[in-house]
């Protein structure tokens, strides 16, 4: 991040999206084919929270372009197999349904890729329906294979430093799928750089969500094509239906029923948009999408979270407490507990609660006060050598802003009346404390006239 970049957003409070007016109508997301500097992404895609796609130029490097895809554009099942081939995946049943999602059971790579094989001679269909691996930990489970770099982009990513901090999770995924069985033309979405392109139709999808915790994504096709459709944020409350709820496939016939889907005729068209091999898709926070497998696809997935969007995923949390509050009201006179029973109903359905957020932004803050310092100090000996890649990377006014939008937050976690209930008496760091630590932080640096160079 550089010096303009920063000093334009220090000092706000709430990040400046714009309206998604423009989405409403158009049927453009920008193609980036050149090169683009961290800052501009920052400022034009990041704050407003907006979509993008970027070209194969920013995968050809990528050593899973090369080794896992055969000269046609296929999956190369040789290479898989060899590398992978006794490992335990994840595979979904895209032809069943079970509480608004695809069922998935575990199976040997090995086997997988003897059912796509299968299917493909069969014309793309199997009495086992269209299976999919998805959310495959690729990366986590196999950390030494370097098969891709995360772009300087996305690097930026709170979510999966706590959970490499922690050594117990990532939202870093690999997916695979086999092209669907039944097609049906659509008109194309023409990019920016005018490619047009037919749409298809297909079974093997992913049915439609908007990400874990309202994190951003981007997702690089490593070889076959997908169909994204994406409804900007508050789209989404048209498409419920009488019972509140979100529809498992957005191009369902069911969603004309009035009767059902009152609003549905109020919301705008999707963006439809075709991802090519080797492109990556930016799919902003809380923009709710369905994604089809046009061709046999591999992918790479990651989930992120930082100070540009951590606004959207506290008031996710806030949301999410409130509609557990609703559920268990009648018995709130009842239980002396029950406002920490309302917290592990949360957990148990979000993956998060109040505490672990307020754990997950103290070792975000931490480790930027570490780098803070070492900066001014030297000594890079508090935090680890990846990490450091990556904070040197984006930079000292970066840092700053991560602590200014962590201090922000712990601002508001202080103001709320259910994180107030909860006992922070066993917490290493007390909020206030970090609070204040962040704060001389930000302020011995800047006495160190570490963020005033050039």
């Amino acid at each position: 991040m550089d010096r303009n970049a920063y000093h334009n957003c220090s000092s706000l409070v709430k990040m400046p999206r714009q309206s998604y007016e423009q989405f409403w109508s158009s049927h453009f997301v920008d193609y980036i084919d050149k090169e683009l500097n961290y800052s501009k992404f920052f400022r034009k895609y990041l704050l407003p929270n907006h979509p993008c796609m970027f070209s194969r130029r920013f995968t050809e490097d990528w050593k899973c372009r090369k080794q896992w895809v055969t000269e046609e554009g296929k999956p190369n099942f040789q290479i898989l197999l060899q590398e992978f081939d006794e490992t335990p995946v994840p595979v979904a049943n895209c032809n069943a349904k079970e509480y608004n999602a695809n069922p998935k059971q575990v199976m040997p790579l090995k086997e997988f890729i003897r059912y796509w094989k299968e299917y493909i001679q069969n014309g793309h269909s199997s009495p086992k329906g269209c299976l999919y691996l998805k959310d495959w930990h690729m990366s986590r489970d196999f950390p030494d294979h370097n098969l891709y770099t995360t772009p300087v982009f996305f690097s930026s990513d709170w979510l999966n430093e706590y959970w490499d901090t922690l050594e117990v999770d990532d939202y870093r995924f690999v997916y695979m799928g086999p092209k669907g069985s039944w097609y049906k033309n659509l008109n194309g979405l023409s990019f920016k750089s005018f490619r047009e392109n037919s749409i298809v139709l297909v079974v093997s999808r992913t049915p439609f969500h908007a990400d874990v915790f309202r994190s951003y994504s981007w997702s690089a096709n490593i070889c076959g094509r997908k169909k994204w459709l994406l409804y900007p944020p508050g789209q989404e409350d048209f498409l419920r239906d009488t019972h509140g709820n979100l529809p498992y496939d957005v191009t369902s016939a069911e969603l004309q029923d009035r009767g059902l889907f009152p609003q549905f005729e109020e919301a705008c068209q999707p963006l439809e948009i075709i991802q090519e091999a080797g492109e990556i898709i930016f799919v902003p926070s809380g923009w709710h999408h369905q994604v089809y497998n046009l061709e046999d696809t591999i992918s790479i997935n990651h989930n992120w979270l930082n100070g540009c969007n951590i606004d959207i995923m506290w008031q996710f949390l806030q949301n999410e407490l409130s509609s557990v509050q609703k559920e268990i009201e009648e018995w709130r006179n009842t239980m002396d507990s029950w406002h920490q029973h309302c917290q592990v109903i949360m957990k148990a359905c979000s993956g998060i609660d109040y505490s672990e957020f307020a754990s997950f932004l103290k070792i975000v803050a931490e480790s930027r006060m570490a780098f803070l310092n070492a900066c001014t100090s030297g000594d890079s000996s508090d935090y680890s050598r990846h990490l450091s890649e990556t904070l040197t990377a984006l930079g000292p006014y970066h840092a700053a802003f991560d602590l200014q939008r962590v201090a922000h937050i712990i601002e508001c976690l202080l103001c709320n009346d259910d994180f107030k209930r909860l006992d922070h008496s066993t917490s290493t760091l007390q909020p206030e404390t970090l609070l204040q630590q962040i704060r001389d932080t930000i302020q011995s640096t800047r006495g160190q006239h570490l963020l005033y160079q050039e």
